[in-house]
């Protein structure tokens, strides 16, 4: 079965509600491709790597959580950004990409989807008043010593964590996927016995010490992995269309 462009691509925006949410680069559409959609290739970034895949996938839509025209970024179609670009055009596949309304979605986003794999009993958000709030909160079925919860981290992610041990049973958690060290901060003053995201500062290590939380790093691609598989299930399954989700491993 195949479907319009135009179809999917309001569906999608719809339902992540992406035109009310700011964000750093157009969420949606950013490379439109063939007017007819069969099958939709899924990773998290559209890279040259995931592109080359999706061609031999024959896909008609490469759908992502990090796709292009970032802020303050250079907007000349030169180098890595002309052959992407290039891969696209001339294989008429349209580009679909979804940031931070990826992020917040209550059942498909990466925040949320990360917590069911983990196994964490969802409570909400960090900032329950606050629309844009997207770190979630939680708690483990049964504490867990901060060494064991990096290892079941490893076994669900196939990634080695970085931990920093704040020598307590974690029983409540809070997380969020990505580049979201910087809200260790905010999860301090919550009071939770750990905070897990993908990446690290230097500073983050210093304040999880000083603060007596846990911190675990989980890797930024391994922790967004889930969000765009779900958006595409959802789509695939309301649309009766073919997806197939492509990990290409990256270790950051």
């Amino acid at each position: 079965m195949a479907i319009a462009l135009s179809t999917l691509v309001e569906e999608a925006d719809r339902f992540l509600d992406a035109a009310k949410i700011q964000d750093y680069c157009p969420n949606g559409l950013q490379v439109e491709g063939r007017p007819q959609v069969r099958r939709i290739v899924s990773g998290v970034t559209a890279s040259q790597a995931l592109l080359d895949a999706a061609v031999e996938a024959d896909a008609d839509v490469v759908l992502v959580h990090h796709g292009y025209f970032w802020k303050g970024e250079d907007a000349r179609v030169v180098g890595m950004k002309q052959r992407r670009l290039k891969t696209l055009l001339s294989h008429d596949i349209s580009l679909l990409a979804y940031h931070l309304p990826l992020d917040l979605h209550g059942e498909v986003g990466n925040n949320a989807q990360l917590g069911r794999q983990l196994g964490f009993e969802i409570e909400g958000p960090l900032e329950p008043g606050n629309p844009r709030s997207i770190v979630l909160v939680g708690s483990l079925p049964e504490p867990l010593l901060p060494s064991d919860l990096a290892i079941h981290v490893r076994d669900v992610l196939g990634r080695e964590p970085l931990l920093v041990d704040g020598g307590q049973p974690i029983r409540r958690i809070a997380w969020c996927t990505g580049g979201a060290q910087g809200y260790i901060d905010q999860a301090i003053a919550a009071g939770v016995d750990a905070y897990l995201t993908g990446e690290v500062s230097e500073q983050t290590v210093h304040s999880a010490r000083e603060n007596g939380i846990s911190f675990i790093a989980a890797g930024h691609h391994a922790t967004e992995r889930y969000g765009v598989q779900a958006l595409g299930d959802y789509l695939a399954k309301r649309f009766a269309l073919e997806h197939l989700f492509i990990d290409c491993p990256n270790p950051a």
